[in-house]
């Protein structure tokens, strides 16, 4: 055996970065894949709670209250949405997802009264019917927009960036382009299909003004407006958005997941959820509209604790899609087999966009998306939700808060420098946040 125990890896040309560039030269295309930002960023583990004892009381268990209801779009729509928890499902589309997918996330959503987003490509008969609160998302792409969906939905999102890829559209491969999904986007069957990065009927933030009035016109002023931002200059897209007009904002960090983009788009481009969440909530202070318009926040969102230090930063809500799919998809090893075929293993794969999903999620195969059981899928997104909530509950109370919108900046701390100056919050043990006086 020769010995190798001289060698010393490059932290700069890495295995994986020499894989990637002889795959770059051999294909002369760069990657496309799914899922999200695969590098370390500063996160919300990187916060602590400072729990009631002395100088504040903690809440008994579960024997005292603690509210989870968030109400959305109360600013100028006449029937803002009341949810029962503060997690919603982020918008996936159909084509990029399954229709039982689709319909398994209306499902497990309106079991525990939170709401779900339709995605690109429009909206589903299933999703709808399946769908207590349904927020109908409204893309540069248009696949499937039409004024009578627009009245059917409970909100609108207008979608200007996704956290995965802010600056540039989605791609939907056309393998996953099924006559179903060809007749909704009005797209050809088979052909690859790219988003665009922009609505093609604005060129700047007072189009974005005039394009929410046409909105509410068409709804009769009754259906809450969002406007969703890739996390990138925060501060100034969400104070764009609230002078527009938004009832509700939502900001979408760089862990954001997507169903297909360059890998260095993912990877490169944007900030993480930590620092958007400051900035998003410092633009909506200073214009004195912080819980007047609601923030919901996306992008990296697995455990109650992410939910409940976002919302102790100043969220209002925060939305799900990865965990979500996750949560759907049954947790044993029936298509393991099939994941090694694919050069892959269950929870790695990343390759959606080629629509062989073996579990039936990320696909439009008929014989491949037929198993996945909606009611079943839904009963373990319903279960997870649940989970989330009871545990922002048991955080909540340990910081003594009877509503979780009570939690507050002061209820944490940073375990790095770089989470303390990111998030606003003192580094553990000291009253120091870096970059403040």
């Amino acid at each position: 055996m020769v010995d190798r125990s001289w060698l010393k890896e490059s932290a700069t040309f890495s295995r994986p970065v020499i894989r990637e560039i002889q795959r770059a030269a051999e294909t002369g295309i760069y990657d496309i894949r799914g899922f999200g930002a695969k590098r370390s960023v500063p996160h919300f583990d990187d916060l602590v709670f400072l729990g009631a004892s002395m100088s504040r009381y903690p809440l008994e268990g579960y024997r005292e209250t603690c509210d989870t209801s968030v109400t959305l779009g109360d600013r100028f729509a006449k029937k803002p949405i009341t949810i029962d928890i503060p997690v919603t499902i982020a918008g996936m589309s159909f084509g990029a997802l399954s229709a039982q997918a689709k319909e398994a996330i209306g499902r497990g959503a309106s079991q525990v009264g939170t709401s779900t987003t339709t995605g690109d490509g429009g909206m589903t008969p299933e999703e709808r019917s399946e769908s207590k609160y349904l927020v109908y998302q409204y893309l540069p792409s248009r696949y499937g927009m039409n004024p009578q969906d627009l009245r059917k939905a409970d909100a609108i999102e207008v979608v200007v960036g996704q956290g995965a890829k802010p600056g540039g559209g989605g791609m939907l491969l056309g393998q996953k382009i099924s006559d179903r999904v060809a007749e909704m986007r009005d797209l050809p069957k088979g052909i690859d299909q790219r988003s665009a990065c922009r609505h093609p009927d604005w060129t700047g933030p007072d189009d974005l003004e005039i394009k929410i009035a046409e909105l509410r016109e068409i709804t009769d002023w009754e259906k809450p407006i969002y406007v969703k931002v890739g996390a990138a200059r925060t501060f100034y897209d969400v104070t764009l958005a609230v002078k527009a007009g938004a009832d509700v904002v939502v900001v979408d960090g760089m862990q954001g997941g997507t169903a297909a983009t360059q890998d260095v788009f993912i990877e490169h481009v944007g900030i993480p959820t930590l620092p958007a969440v400051r900035a998003a909530v410092e633009a909506l202070q200073e214009l004195n509209m912080h819980r007047k318009v609601q923030l919901i926040v996306s992008g990296g969102i697995r455990s109650g604790a992410d939910v409940a230090k976002a919302l102790a930063m100043g969220a209002d809500a925060v939305s799900i899609g990865t965990a979500a799919l996750v949560a759907l998809g049954d947790n044993n090893d029936t298509f393991e087999d099939e994941y090694n075929k694919l050069g892959t293993s269950a929870g790695y794969y990343d390759d959606y966009q080629d629509g062989r999903d073996p579990a039936g999620i990320c696909t439009q195969d008929p014989a491949l998306s037929a198993r996945l059981d909606p009611v079943a899928a839904g009963r373990r997104l319903a279960n997870y939700l649940n989970v989330l909530t009871l545990e922002t509950q048991t955080l909540a109370r340990a910081c003594g808060k009877s509503h979780v919108h009570n939690l507050e900046p002061e209820d944490l701390a940073a375990l790095t420098i770089e989470a303390a100056a990111m998030a606003g919050v003192p580094l553990a043990g000291t009253q120091w946040i870096p970059g403040k006086l």
